[in-house]
């Protein structure tokens, strides 16, 4: 049974910090390429940040570059994002997606909320 179990959201003021996890199961996690995406209160679904197979190429949303920071980790079957510098338009709900070959999956989502 494939699984994406994000943790690590929350409540942060402006300028803190975070770092969400997303643990994998049920299919061959170091050959998929992970994407974090996050989704805002009325508005669409925004990729925040991809990482490939290896973990040596990552790509970010303008909006994040310089502030956030997509890792991996295929030996525990793991996808991270480093947040720092959060913003007020940062809060959302964040979630991971796997991509292997033509399949997608994807997870249930963690909430961010940045707040003074």
């Amino acid at each position: 049974q494939v699984q994406l179990v994000e943790a690590g959201g929350g409540l942060v003021q402006p300028g803190g910090s975070l770092k969400l996890s997303c643990a994998a199961s049920g299919f061959t996690f170091s050959s998929a390429q992970m994407t974090w995406y996050r989704q805002a209160p009325g508005k669409e679904r925004e990729l925040v940040a991809w990482i490939s197979t290896t973990g040596d190429s990552t790509n970010y949303a303008d909006s994040v570059k310089g502030r956030f920071f997509i890792s991996r980790d295929n030996a525990e079957n793991t996808v991270y994002l480093q947040m720092n510098s959060l913003k007020l338009e940062d809060t959302a709900v964040y979630s991971c997606r796997a991509t292997r070959r033509a399949t997608t999956y994807w997870g249930q989502g963690t909430q961010v909320t940045v707040s003074s």
